[in-house]
């Protein structure tokens, strides 16, 4: 899926529309060492057999993660939750 890099939209803190750079943020493991996830390890750990049912798949796809820059104020902000996208491009236009 291609995506220009400069597009007008709208800014929530100028509180109209404004020309915005788009980026592809970074993914973050989410909650990598939180309470429950050590317990979770502590867990599995021991003799072999597992002690909650496995996933049977994994999705495919990621979700995309955009940000959107404007060009006034300066400030990001995101469009709804993204998208599932194998293939991802900012076109330059």
């Amino acid at each position: 899926m291609k995506f220009p890099q400069k597009m007008r939209t709208y800014c929530p803190t100028c509180n109209k529309h404004t020309e915005h750079t788009v980026e592809q943020a970074k993914k973050k493991p989410r909650g990598a060492m939180t309470h429950g996830q050590r317990i979770y390890k502590r867990k599995l750990k021991g003799y072999g057999s597992f002690p909650r049912p496995q996933p049977s798949y994994e999705k495919v796809t990621k979700n995309l993660d955009l940000r959107y820059k404007c060009s006034e104020c300066g400030k990001k902000h995101t469009r709804g939750q993204g998208w599932r996208a194998k293939k991802f491009e900012i076109v330059r236009g």
